[in-house]
């Protein structure tokens, strides 16, 4: 297998991203979308899980003081969320790495996952995704504001309407909307700001730009994943 361009270091923050194989639906409906986070969530530790069946057998079995150091032993996370999109044919993530190989890891035990479960429930076989997940470094303070408005955002980047738009699942709300804790680690992007009103509308001024810039930009489809 070549070695990727990009190499992940712990600390640094990276955009992951992929479509489906012939650009075909990756979430049919919204148990698709829900079971892809779930994947998300519990596979971000150290330790690997087995499946999320597995995982949920075994958190049913663990029990008092005794199982309590295992726990956060296997809890330790591969990864940190700072933002996610899940679009009905491709997916966003802005993934900062926190140990070695860690961004592999996920990323190996949700595709797979994901497609184990895909497939099953389908009916289906093969591949589900267009190969090995794309990943960029994400190199600088703006890269990493401007790229979170377009992940946040990025339904709107390609006009999603229709039923396409209810399979979309993003970490907007909880940039948005205070009552949502959700999964993502937002103190790097929240400390630039005064309060979450200044970069909702930061965030929309950058995707607004972004969409100006479309037609530009066509040379790099893969970032865009038209």
């Amino acid at each position: 297998m070549a070695m990727r361009k990009t190499q992940f270091a712990e600390g640094e923050y990276y955009h992951i991203y992929n479509r489906g194989v012939d650009k075909r639906s990756i979430f049919d409906d919204r148990e698709d979308v829900e079971r892809f986070l779930q994947c998300m969530q519990e596979f971000n530790v150290a330790e690997p899980i087995g499946s999320l069946y597995e995982n949920s057998f075994k958190r049913d079995q663990l029990g008092g003081p005794a199982s309590k150091l295992v726990v956060e032993e296997e809890d330790l996370p591969l990864v940190e969320f700072i933002a996610y999109c899940l679009n009905p044919n491709h997916y966003h993530l802005i993934l900062k790495q926190i140990v070695e190989r860690g961004i592999e890891k996920i990323m190996q035990r949700v595709g797979t996952g994901h497609t184990m479960f895909f497939n099953n429930k389908y009916e289906r076989n093969g591949s589900l995704f267009q190969g090995r997940f794309k990943a960029l470094h994400i190199d600088s303070n703006e890269y990493l504001l401007h790229l979170s408005g377009y992940v946040n955002l990025n339904e709107r980047v390609h006009q999603l309407g229709g039923p396409a738009s209810k399979l979309v699942r993003s970490s907007w709300g909880e940039y948005t909307d205070e009552r949502i804790s959700g999964i993502c680690k937002k103190e790097i992007i929240f400390d630039q700001f005064k309060n979450r009103d200044e970069y909702k509308e930061f965030a929309l001024s950058s995707l607004e730009s972004i969409i100006r810039r479309k037609q530009e930009l066509k040379g790099i489809e893969d970032f865009l994943l038209e």
